[in-house]
């Protein structure tokens, strides 16, 4: 029994060591703030430089679908640190488009950055994980990537397959103590939604005004997947919005078309 003249104190997380892809903006700075307020070292990658820098961020140019790029990411990581705890592929585009519209130049555009980025910096990382016989990694993929509204057929194919990987990698690397989470927010603030690209103004504009009118922030996802993390969740829906729409989907399939095909019907009529 503890004796009420002995204060507690409690114990701080051990610092980790965290490479963040996309860290420049959105998200990605998000998670960095988070992780640094934790006392946690941060290397930010980004094709980007950073918009407002962060104190404690260290920053690489980063291009994800560039294998020099990765191959020099690695090199930082092991002059720097000699090992790595955390992994996040985080960096991603966004764009979408009716499937009649969405030329085959834009299907490529956001594959190579949204899947095979995720997956060049999956298998960067991995034999140094490995070797280590620890590590976590934490790839973006989006509410799209579980659930399948109309007009952003290359999005959610992308992002599906994210999920995908996430899970497969999951499997294959428990037995080396490597821990693999999927993040599938729903809409949230961020500039991603800037840079978007694609023919199909339409969807643009709906998508845009669904991002700028959300009521949640990049920052209370960030915490929200810090918090997942710490769970060891292998899935993470960050957002309520995300657990309710992935919810319909599997509690009531009827339903959950409705409410897709209602929304595809208003998208046509645009």
């Amino acid at each position: 029994m503890t004796s009420p003249d002995v204060e507690l104190v409690e114990t701080p997380a051990p610092a980790r060591r965290a490479l963040v892809t996309g860290g420049a903006s959105g998200l990605g700075a998000a998670l960095c703030r988070a992780l640094v307020a934790r006392g946690d070292e941060v290397l930010s990658a980004d094709v980007n430089p950073p918009g407002e820098p962060i104190d404690g961020v260290e920053y690489l140019l980063l291009d994800v679908r560039s294998d020099d790029d990765w191959a020099a990411a690695h090199e930082r990581v092991l002059a720097t640190w000699g090992s790595l705890d955390l992994l996040f592929n985080n960096a991603g585009v966004a764009g979408g488009g009716r499937i009649e519209v969405a030329g085959l130049d834009e299907w490529q555009w956001i594959t190579e950055i949204n899947l095979f980025g995720v997956v060049r910096g999956t298998k960067t990382f991995v034999p140094l994980m490995k070797a280590q016989r620890s590590g976590t990694i934490v790839n973006t993929a989006s509410l799209a990537g579980l659930v399948h509204p109309a007009g952003m057929a290359s999005y959610n194919a992308v992002k599906a397959a994210v999920v995908a990987f996430s899970e497969t990698a999951g499997h294959e690397l428990a037995e080396y103590g490597i821990r693999v989470a999927v993040v599938c927010p729903s809409y949230f603030r961020t500039p991603l939604i800037e840079n978007m690209q694609g023919a199909d103004t339409a969807v643009g504009s709906v998508i845009g005004a669904l991002v700028a009118n959300s009521p949640t922030s990049a920052d209370e996802i960030a915490a929200a997947v810090l918090a997942g993390i710490e769970n060891g969740d292998e899935l993470i829906l960050p957002d309520e919005a995300a657990r309710a729409a992935y919810g319909l989907k599997v509690a009531d399939r009827d339903g959950y078309n409705a409410v897709m095909r209602k929304q595809a019907a208003r998208l046509n009529a645009m």
